[in-house]
């Protein structure tokens, strides 16, 4: 994992319609629209958003910040020190190495380095809840929006011993 620079812009936008493909072939809801605006994250400069390299080759991103957005979110929860992962895509071609759940892996072992309680998210679908789950994620909040619901899920941070052997794939990344 490493931070974005602009020079990714022309990859993740790649990620994003390479996965949104492998979204419409299988009748799910596709990132297609969106490929532009979270290739434009790379530019942003204040280090949120992060790839995921195989080979020198980006593929996947990551977005992470500080805050949890109010939504459904209790005050309490809201105090919590905790890292907020949004837009994470992952390449198609790469699945079988779990890169979803490096990424997560990741962001659960950097909030723990920096003294956070947990790793938030959220998401709209029912599988993306269910993958989650199996990265160690548990379903906290669903709350109705305008196009669907929302799902918001929550792991504890903790140090990942074998982080770096599930990095070069020594250590399955889901075990």
């Amino acid at each position: 994992m490493r931070l974005a620079h602009p020079d990714d812009y022309e990859s993740v936008a790649q990620i994003v319609r390479d996965r949104s493909a492998w979204l419409e072939e299988r009748g799910l809801p596709t990132w297609r629209e969106s490929a532009e605006k979270v290739a434009a994250l790379t530019h942003s400069g204040d280090g949120t958003t992060w790839v995921l390299e195989a080979d020198g080759a980006p593929v996947g991103c990551t977005t992470v910040t500080d805050s949890t957005p109010p939504m459904a979110w209790s005050e309490q929860e809201l105090a919590e020190p905790a890292l907020y992962l949004y837009t994470t895509i992952t390449d198609p071609r790469v699945r079988d190495a779990h890169p979803g759940a490096l990424i997560a892996l990741w962001a659960v072992d950097r909030a723990a380095r920096e003294g956070k309680k947990w790793v938030r998210r959220g998401c709209r679908f029912e599988g993306l809840v269910a993958y989650y789950q199996r990265q160690g994620f548990s379903l906290v909040h669903t709350m109705q929006k305008t196009h669907g619901p929302m799902y918001l899920l929550e792991r504890h941070a903790e140090r990942i011993p074998d982080l770096e052997d599930r990095f070069t794939g020594v250590v399955p990344a889901l075990s």
